[in-house]
């Protein structure tokens, strides 16, 4: 089976890792704009082969979009003279405008995914081994993609040992922003609050475990979280309205010294560990 990667940064280099474990079920064709990613991809060997053709891409049995969400939809566009046995499968970060997005005649060939893993490091020297081992591959609007692109997705993400959830892509976009998009906001404007200080390497000294975390989802890429932002935005400002109304009575709460009821409001938020 010929796959074609289109982008080859983490999450295209490192499914190019898991699928070469399989080598002789896959041929990887992979491409991107980068000329940098290109070498690098080729020389870590997270793919078989570069292409500089794009056609080419469009000639494999499937096609995996490990792109920004404006891509994927650009490139959706592009795609309508695909075989009517070509999987597309795109691992974009919110759902519904890519799968509102895509043309009506190629629908069907589509399985729109999301792979809940990643680092804040990015391009191909960025790929890792096992990214996504366990980890929750959400397939959205499953019922609009046909059963034999189903397959080959569900074939594909079982070699690459992921957990399949199946979940409509509003409800996706509404879930991603609670669990993903807002907390990357909230450690970019914790990340602001320190670098604005007047010493911030005398904060970051005493800087625990907990810091460290938030401070490394900091480091994302800007490129990438503006895409996400911006790409589903109103769900991103219901959840940040949600933690500002939260941080707010914690600022209240300690304002006026109300102890016992700020001891509570904590005891309320432990209660996530009995989901988690």
């Amino acid at each position: 089976m010929k796959i074609g990667i289109v982008g080859l940064g983490l999450m295209g280099g490192s499914l190019g890792l898991a699928l070469k474990k399989i080598s002789t079920k896959y041929n990887l064709l992979g491409y991107d704009h980068n000329p940098s990613h290109k070498r690098d991809a080729l020389r870590l060997k997270l793919v078989d082969a570069i292409t500089e053709d794009f056609d080419e891409i469009k000639h494999c049995d499937v096609i995996i979009l490990t792109i920004p969400v404006d891509a994927i939809i650009s490139i959706s566009q592009t795609l309508i003279d695909i075989s009517s046995t070509c999987t597309v499968i795109d691992f974009g970060s919110s759902k519904e405008k890519i799968s509102n997005a895509i043309p009506t005649s190629i629908r069907t060939n589509f399985v729109t995914s999301h792979p809940m893993t990643g680092t804040e490091k990015f391009g191909p020297k960025a790929a890792i081994e096992g990214l996504y081992d366990e980890k929750t591959m959400v397939i959205c609007d499953i019922e609009q993609s046909n059963d034999y692109q189903k397959g080959v997705a569900l074939s594909i993400f079982k070699d690459i040992n992921a957990k399949i959830v199946f979940m409509g892509a509003k409800e996706h976009d509404r879930h991603a922003a609670l669990i993903s998009h807002m907390p990357h906001a909230v450690a970019f404007a914790l990340a602001k609050a320190v670098v604005g200080q007047e010493d911030p390497k005398s904060i970051l000294a005493l800087a625990g475990g907990g810091f460290k975390s938030m401070s490394r989802i900091a480091k994302s890429s800007p490129n990438m979280w503006e895409d996400i932002f911006r790409q589903n935005k109103e769900n991103l400002l219901q959840s940040i309205e949600l933690f500002n109304k939260e941080l707010v009575l914690c600022q209240q709460l300690i304002e006026k010294e109300q102890w016992d009821e700020l001891y509570n409001w904590i005891a309320e938020a432990n209660k996530l560990h009995d989901i988690l």
